[in-house]
């Protein structure tokens, strides 16, 4: 997995690539933890993300708790196949998807 970051001003926006499972769901938490104490606003763009296990969809629900205390979190540019899961799991009714 490769994870683009961009911050900008109070804004953050994490772009993984690949897949976000068991073995890459530590670097992926890590990566969002070492910002989002200075952010208000957190996009994840998803457009290259091709599967994602429970341990990325933990690593999601922990993201969105400390987000909705402090700011937005939002899911932009989400696959079909990534949709599905998010459906099935029920996590497409407390996440805000663009």
């Amino acid at each position: 997995m490769t994870i683009q970051k961009n911050l900008q001003g109070s804004t953050l926006t994490i772009a993984p690539e690949g897949r976000l499972d068991t073995i890459t769901s530590p670097q992926f938490e890590s990566e969002l933890r070492a910002d989002m104490n200075t952010v208000t606003d957190l996009i994840l763009d998803l457009a290259n993300l091709t599967y994602i296990s429970s341990a990325g969809l933990r690593v999601i629900l922990s993201a969105q708790k400390v987000m909705s205390k402090k700011g937005t979190m939002v899911l932009r540019n989400v696959r079909p196949e990534i949709m599905e899961i998010f459906e099935i799991t029920g996590f497409s009714s407390f996440l805000t998807i663009e």
